[in-house]
């Protein structure tokens, strides 16, 4: 992580990483993708979610600790960090948008975004893969940038006027790229408008000692996982826990 992408990241509470995925990566994900059936987005914001998708193939779970976000995340979040749940979004032309959620204020425990000692240190924090691309054209991933430092709450008018407000934006991000954001940031999804679908992995990421869910996410059983990658399953706590950089495998 850059000097001038730190500075981004701390100004915003957000970043666009492009050309992380291959043109063959993108061409396989979006295959394994559409030989699962999965029933039609339809307009409803609940309709467009899924889950499982670590069963489908090694290269969904080689997203888990991809070598271009770990050293991203490792300055976000620290060493030691875990997975703490993770769910897809697809959406089709006509699929409402997703309320405003997050903010500095009021202050949320497991969501939050401090700066102490020449370090930032954030709770729960996601990465989301674009399998297509999203944008202010498009729709998708939207965000009010530097509302994780908010002193004050969104006002009921700015989470109303939803993209409408010159606050909210909707940043491109390709196919193939990712955008890496602390839930801390009031944030939420921009209503798809474009013809082809919205596909989107979501990983959320908690500090070590963190747990957002009651309910700790599972390792898939049907893909070797390697060491890496098994840690970040392990249940929070803090003391003793073992680095994710020490060694890949």
């Amino acid at each position: 992580m850059n000097e001038e992408e730190r500075y981004l990241f701390d100004l915003r509470g957000y970043l666009v990483i492009p050309e992380l995925l291959s043109t063959g990566e993108l061409a396989e994900l979006n295959r394994l993708m559409d030989m699962r059936g999965l029933p039609a987005p339809e307009e409803d914001t609940q309709s467009a979610r899924f889950g499982g998708f670590l069963e489908w193939g090694q290269i969904y779970c080689d997203l888990l600790d991809h070598p271009r976000i770990m050293p991203y995340l490792k300055t976000i979040l620290g060493d030691g960090f875990r997975l703490d749940h993770y769910y897809g979004i697809y959406m089709r032309a006509g699929t409402e948008q997703l309320r405003l959620h997050g903010g500095n204020t009021p202050y949320d425990p497991p969501e939050y975004y401090h700066f102490r000692n020449g370090q930032m240190h954030n709770g729960l924090t996601v990465v989301a893969w674009n399998l297509t691309s999203t944008g202010p054209t498009l729709g998708g991933f939207c965000a009010a940038p530097g509302s994780h430092k908010a002193n004050y709450p969104c006002p009921d008018s700015i989470r109303a006027a939803h993209t409408a407000h010159e606050a909210i934006i909707v940043p491109d991000a390709p196919a193939g790229s990712a955008v890496i954001f602390t839930e801390a940031l009031t944030h939420g999804t921009a209503a798809w408008t474009a013809d082809h679908q919205r596909r989107s992995l979501l990983f959320k990421y908690s500090p070590g000692q963190q747990s957002w869910s009651a309910k700790y996410v599972q390792p898939p059983k049907n893909i070797r996982l390697t060491t890496r990658q098994n840690l970040l399953f392990e249940k929070p706590y803090f003391n003793a826990r073992p680095s994710l950089f020490e060694e890949d495998d």
